[in-house]
């Protein structure tokens, strides 16, 4: 079992890390291989609207999406996405990436677990849980929860060690995670998936 863990912030050693490496060693202790993949930072354009991965089952772009996250996402059973809060909302950086991996892969993402988790000076971490939390929500993908709302404070880097609840937020969620990701392939042994109708697309438009 293994949990993919992307970093968005441009700080590779900064808060959101922090947050991140604290989910990691509970993962690590219930015997789940996680991976961090920092992507804060790095230039990473947002989607083209040119169809291309319609046609060709990738990203046409050039870069880490279709060259190495999406067989990373694939293999996982789990993802979570750290992003620090800018203007109430995730790091364009991260929001681009995350707009071409859903999109442009084709496999079945259903059951694999999801979680957010935000870090911010002060205010707008629950825009931004929530504006995360959409991908999987449109994905089949169970999210994990907490004691509280997925999210860690702090500005400077370091602050976040002060943060003793969001600490322990993050503890809990891995732990839940940890769970569900278990508990589901468990189930996946017994049961099969939900069965899926043909997707029947309704525009508002005609």
């Amino acid at each position: 079992m293994k949990v993919l863990m992307i970093n968005g912030s441009p700080r590779p050693n900064g808060n959101t890390a922090t947050a991140l490496k604290e989910m990691e060693k509970v993962f690590k202790a219930n015997g789940i291989d996680t991976e961090i993949v920092q992507i804060g930072g790095k230039d990473i354009r947002g989607c083209l609207a040119c169809g291309y991965c319609s046609d060709n089952g990738k990203c046409v772009i050039d870069d880490i999406v279709p060259n190495e996250l999406a067989q990373k996402f694939e293999e996982c059973d789990g993802l979570v996405i750290g992003s620090p809060v800018y203007y109430a909302s995730a790091n364009g950086t991260l929001i681009s990436l995350l707009d071409r991996l859903f999109y442009s892969t084709a496999f079945d993402k259903t059951m694999k677990v999801g979680a957010a988790v935000t870090v911010a000076r002060r205010g707008g971490c629950s825009a931004t849980f929530d504006e995360l939390n959409k991908y999987f929500t449109i994905s089949g993908m169970p999210i994990a929860s907490s004691q509280y709302w997925n999210s860690v404070h702090g500005r400077a880097p370091g602050e976040a060690l002060k943060d003793a609840e969001g600490l322990q937020t993050m503890r809990h969620l891995a732990e839940n995670m940890s769970f569900l990701i278990k508990s589901i392939a468990l189930g996946k042994e017994k049961f099969p998936l939900p069965k899926r109708e043909p997707w029947q697309p309704t525009h508002f438009i005609r």
